[in-house]
């Protein structure tokens, strides 16, 4: 076939009715598909990304082939196929089947398995499993569907916080990395240290990502890290979680301005994430450091 596909073009090959699709939701480095199909025999051409298959209430017989022998397993409920891209494959299924397909680009279980790592990596291949029996991904794909059908507060933290679980356990459980020579890494230069520190304190009330914050300097995921944390002594995610909270310390101070607009402007999930986080930093709640500040 000598073809790569995108989780775009699936449909036009599958037998299929839609059940789920985030593609309309634009959630970042992860996307999700819903099946119902029919018995099917195809040959299929090679994914871009890895994708995770958990499969739903009806139980059946999966066959597939890539260069060797056929394999086959009974698929149902908390049992997933984790498949890793660019490799084509020959499927058989004789019964009616319904699965949820999550798919993950390189770059983002590579940036993932940087950080578990704390190195450079060359390259990640899955163990390509047709049946596992694995409630944690059942779970995590069985929340992501959910929310790609009703969402609610926080939608895109929820779904940032599933697909780093998915990339970690996935990384422990199902694949092989290969990693590039270590390289001493330095600091940030002056002009990178102010030019994150203006950018976060711009964007605060925003989702600010990993990735967009190394896409800065034009460096990868895993050199960005490394140097932000030689020059300022923590990762970056903690950095910009004590900037929301000086930014919501700032705001709790100048007045009565409701805690669920200092939660957004401050770019905390809502108010209850905002709470949390000044519990566990500074041992009170939001309500309760600013009748404290109102007097001193």
């Amino acid at each position: 076939m000598n073809q790569v596909i995108t989780p775009e073009d699936v449909p036009r090959l599958l037998e299929c009715e839609v059940l789920d699709d985030s593609s309309p939701l634009g959630w970042d480095g992860l996307k999700l598909k819903g099946y119902r199909t029919p018995p099917q025999d195809l040959q299929f051409p090679m994914m871009c990304d890895y994708a995770l298959l958990s499969y739903g209430a009806r139980r059946g017989e999966l066959h597939r082939r890539t260069n060797g022998p056929w394999q086959s397993h009974t698929v149902g409920p908390g049992v997933v196929s984790v498949l890793t891209r660019a490799e084509e494959s020959h499927w058989r299924w004789n019964e009616p089947l319904e699965a949820i397909h999550v798919y993950l680009p390189y770059n983002v279980l590579a940036g993932v398995a940087a950080e578990v790592f704390e190195r450079d990596i060359a390259d990640i291949e899955l163990l390509d499993v047709l049946g596992a029996d694995d409630t944690v991904l059942t779970e995590t794909a069985n929340s992501l569907a959910t929310e790609s059908r009703v969402g609610g507060l926080g939608g895109r933290l929820y779904v940032e916080a599933l697909r780093c679980q998915i990339c970690v356990h996935i990384i422990r459980t199902y694949a092989t990395v290969a990693f590039r020579e270590h390289r001493s890494c330095g600091g940030l230069s002056q002009a990178q240290r102010r030019m994150i520190i203006e950018f976060i304190e711009e964007n605060i009330g925003r989702n600010i990502s990993l990735a967009e914050l190394a896409g800065l300097l034009q460096l990868s995921v895993f050199h960005f890290s490394r140097k932000f944390r030689r020059e300022f002594g923590c990762p970056p995610y903690a950095y910009v979680i004590q900037q929301r909270l000086e930014y919501a310390k700032r705001q709790l101070r100048r007045g009565n301005v409701p805690l669920k607009v200092v939660a957004a402007n401050s770019g905390f999930a809502d108010q209850s994430h905002m709470t949390r986080l000044f519990r566990r930093v500074l041992n009170v709640t939001p309500g309760e450091y600013r009748n404290e500040t109102s007097f001193s």
